[in-house]
């Protein structure tokens, strides 16, 4: 877990925020692909492969948050 505690939190914050949400209009693939997950429609390769590579950012910067929440993870 040493590697998650030497990312920087403003780097995941900035790479969530613009991988995460590219692209921007009309909307953002990871909405996208999470609207396709809930009505079922997501069964292609690619829009699942979407849906991994934009989520990524978010899953590492909330577990960077509560890895520095817990007291183990580096505080900046």
């Amino acid at each position: 877990m040493k590697w998650i505690d030497r990312l920087s939190l403003t780097t995941l914050v900035l790479v969530a925020l613009t991988l995460g949400l590219a692209p921007f209009l009309p909307e953002p693939h990871l909405w996208e692909k999470l609207r396709m997950l809930a009505a079922g429609s997501l069964n292609r390769p690619l829009d699942i492969f979407d849906l991994v590579m934009h989520a990524s950012p978010w899953v590492l910067l909330v577990f960077k948050l509560m890895r520095m929440s817990s007291g183990r993870g580096a505080t900046a």
